[in-house]
């Protein structure tokens, strides 16, 4: 009953052939094989999917995460703990049809890394940028990722090696803001917002913070290493940590 309700739906809203089918990889025995030989038997052979997307199964612990068993974990309930973008992260770091073990501490590493490319897209550039540092190699590496099966590991790692580029480029003073916008849009693509999700957002303070490690820059090279403690001292208590290189100065947000 329920193969053939499900046969009749998509023949009456969609046609007899479809481009994707999508469901959990439980769903491949007997409830879609079922849809196939129904459908296909009814329309005389036609194909009723083109691509059939069956995705892993998701656990907790050892076991597969089932409302029948209650040990879920609903998105909602996430959320009260983490954001929106280390949640996407977590689920796209493995493929769609790998299973995925859910764990707290699985999803706070991907908030590290949603602020790695949140820091990346909103640090501001040099004031005076030099070359052009060209995005295109990355942007063609996530299309053909993208390609192979959705395969977003990889998608994630050219996002990653952009960002790394971006931050290494800030600091040799080069060019830096049409690959940050590059970086926005593929992320985009993913559903990553790369927007700081407390009260004061790190896009919102990034100019003034940045004029501060400037100015600390110039104390510094004027020898007024207290004044430059100082300025150091209380953005740490902002939650805001300096990282000294040998050319540059760089910032992070810290979150609890």
């Amino acid at each position: 009953g329920w193969h053939i309700e499900c046969s009749a739906m998509s023949l009456g809203y969609l046609g007899a052939t479809v481009d994707i089918h999508g469901g959990g990889q439980d769903l491949v025995f007997p409830h879609h094989e079922n849809e196939i030989a129904q459908t296909e038997a009814y329309t005389d052979g036609q194909t009723m999917a083109r691509f059939w997307v069956h995705n892993g199964l998701m656990r907790l612990g050892e076991d597969k995460m089932s409302k029948s068993l209650g040990n879920l974990v609903t998105v909602g309930e996430a959320l009260e703990r983490f954001s929106s973008d280390a949640l996407r992260l977590f689920f796209l770091s493995s493929h769609y049809r790998s299973p995925l073990t859910y764990s707290d501490e699985g999803v706070a590493g991907q908030e590290r890394a949603a602020e790695r490319l949140r820091n990346a897209v909103t640090l501001p550039g040099p004031s005076e940028p030099g070359e052009v540092l060209d995005a295109g190699p990355f942007r063609e590496r996530f299309v053909e990722a993208m390609d192979d099966d959705l395969n977003t590991p990889r998608a994630l790692a050219v996002l990653f090696d952009l960002a790394r580029d971006i931050n290494r480029g800030r600091k040799e003073r080069r060019n830096v803001a049409p690959a940050q916008v590059v970086l926005k849009e593929l992320a985009g693509l993913l559903g990553l917002t790369l927007r700081e999700t407390g009260s004061s957002g790190a896009g919102d303070v990034a100019p003034f913070v940045q004029l501060l490690v400037d100015i600390r820059s110039d104390l510094r090279a004027a020898g007024r290493y207290d004044l430059a403690d100082k300025i150091r001292l209380r953005l740490a208590h902002m939650g805001v940590t300096l990282e000294d290189a040998r050319q540059d100065t760089g910032w992070k947000r810290r979150h609890e």
